[in-house]
């Protein structure tokens, strides 16, 4: 849909950052609003347009997810999420330090940073805030394909303007005023 016509909105409702003023929002027949918050959000990825990348090395970072990882399973969510070949070329690997915000990785680096996340969180949900918006075409082709692995078996909500992002999807919905 179109910018405002209530994508992100839905988004915090369905991470339970917000409730909504009417109506319910339920997952399984089950009022979320009788879910504990924490809870729920434990069973979700949550890749934003801009992921949050801290100071600290790659590794620091992928690890947010689950801070109590093995090292194989931050390596496995780095290499699905598309991250090998940047690592390959980086000195220190998954060592590397990254600044504030992502400094010294592309738009398409720090998406992929992202998913890695959601890949060693491994959640029943996925939601994605305009996963490919930023990026150009080889990268856009690339957080793509990894969107499509981490997506595979599991219920994924995409929020995209762009086409590329949803492609494959069983169903595209648009928002439009705020409904749907």
């Amino acid at each position: 849909g179109p910018s405002g016509c209530g994508k992100t909105t839905l988004l915090s409702l369905l991470l339970r950052l917000a409730d909504p003023d009417a109506g319910t929002i339920s997952c399984g027949g089950v009022d979320l609003r009788d879910v504990d918050p924490a809870a729920w959000r434990r069973q979700i990825a949550w890749v934003p347009q801009r992921p949050t990348i801290f100071a600290g090395t790659i590794r620091e970072n992928v690890l947010l997810a689950d801070p109590e990882a093995s090292g194989w399973r931050v390596i496995a969510a780095t290499r699905e999420a598309g991250l090998e070949e940047l690592l390959r070329a980086l000195p220190d690997g998954l060592e590397t330090r990254v600044g504030e915000g992502g400094r010294r990785l592309s738009a398409g680096q720090a998406q992929r940073l992202g998913l890695a996340r959601a890949f060693l969180l491994d959640p029943p949900l996925l939601l994605l805030d305009e996963p490919t918006a930023h990026l150009d075409p080889d990268s856009e082709a690339g957080v793509v394909a990894a969107i499509e692995r981490l997506a595979a078996g599991r219920t994924a909500l995409i929020v995209a303007h762009r086409e590329a992002a949803v492609h494959g999807a069983d169903r595209v919905v648009e928002l439009r005023e705020g409904r749907i």
